[in-house]
């Protein structure tokens, strides 16, 4: 494993990141693993030399990063690894995520969103489910746009020089937003955000006409979630995957039929098909492989079986031309903006 640092800073972390929401309580989401079928996962993301960890407070309500951190103390040197974890949405149950979050009316006040009492508060309660004294890098899951910029900023200044977190990174907004938060802190002289943890495969290249740019400017590290569009440039989703899907998460995965399911998209995943059998890879080895030759970080990979991560871990050798590159490139048709708040 050849390691990279993280945007521009001095962290070194793997070029794949194991995405944890996978790990924790099938009650939360039937295709979650429980802690004995994701322990042989975790390990085998380890002996490849996999040391960055995406977590957040909201996974299985706090489940996994109680299993991050304990797999974390069971496989790993703490100094070596990299935890993140991300801070907004409700933590219990009943919240399946941004895009499917708790009616309004079973929410309680204070409960989630980015003011200076919830993040302070949350703060705490991740290091004590994770089981760490610090957090390497502490991520806003989305813009709360009901709190001040300025109200955010200072707070995660705050918690950084409490020495409870080492750095800070965003997730899905709008690049003016980003620049803003930027501005913000740099103009008070508050820690600003050194990643970008954004909405970005093949399937969906929004994110490449503001975000990125942006981004690639300012040296602040690509870790984009969603690298396969949900399963779905792994080939196994297919028009009435509602009824038919070939995994329990096609089958259940409203929110990948609702952002991916475009005549374009599947033109996508055939192209992405073809080039794959000419090269003797999976599809998911080559889309993996795309987004690093786009000058990514280190996708955020969900892996339920130890073979997913052997194919993830297979695309930081595979060299693309930019006619390959163009190939798979060609079939994309715009999108609306989808991941945000």
């Amino acid at each position: 494993m050849q390691y990279v640092r993280l945007g521009t800073t001095g962290l070194k972390v793997s070029p794949i990141c194991l995405g944890m929401m996978t790990y924790g309580s099938p009650q939360w989401r039937d295709w979650v693993l429980d802690e004995a079928a994701s322990r042989p996962v975790v390990k085998h993301a380890v002996d490849l030399g996999i040391n960055f960890f995406d977590t957040a407070d909201t996974y299985s309500a706090g489940e996994s990063e109680v299993l991050t951190g304990k797999f974390v103390r069971e496989f790993c040197r703490r100094e070596e690894v990299v935890i993140a974890t991300k801070v907004f949405n409700p933590v219990g149950m009943g919240h399946a995520g941004s895009s499917n979050p708790l009616p309004l009316a079973a929410r309680r006040p204070n409960m989630d969103g980015l003011s200076r009492k919830r993040i302070m508060h949350a703060v705490d309660d991740s290091l004590r489910r994770l089981g760490t004294d610090y957090i390497d890098l502490y991520q806003i899951h989305r813009l709360d746009r009901k709190v001040t910029i300025e109200e955010i900023m200072e707070a995660l200044h705050d918690v950084v020089k409490a020495g409870k977190v080492r750095y800070i990174g965003a997730s899905s907004m709008y690049a003016w937003q980003f620049a803003k938060a930027q501005q913000v802190a740099k103009e008070h002289g508050w820690t600003r955000f050194v990643t970008m943890q954004n909405h970005y495969n093949l399937a969906y290249r929004e994110e490449e006409r503001e975000m990125i740019p942006l981004c690639r400017d300012q040296g602040v590290g690509l870790i984009p979630w969603s690298p396969l569009a949900r399963g779905f440039l792994a080939g196994n989703r297919k028009p009435g995957d509602a009824v038919s899907g070939e995994t329990s998460r096609a089958k259940t995965d409203a929110v990948a039929l609702k952002y991916y399911y475009q005549d374009s998209d599947f033109k996508v995943v055939e192209v992405l098909g073809q080039l794959a059998e000419a090269k003797g890879v999976s599809r998911a080895t080559l889309a993996y492989a795309w987004l690093l030759h786009k000058g990514v970080t280190a996708p955020i990979v969900g892996a339920s079986k130890t073979w997913q991560l052997d194919q993830a871990v297979a695309a930081l050798q595979l060299k693309l031309s930019d006619d390959e590159i163009a190939q798979l490139e060609a079939p994309y048709q715009p999108h609306s903006v989808l991941g945000h708040t």
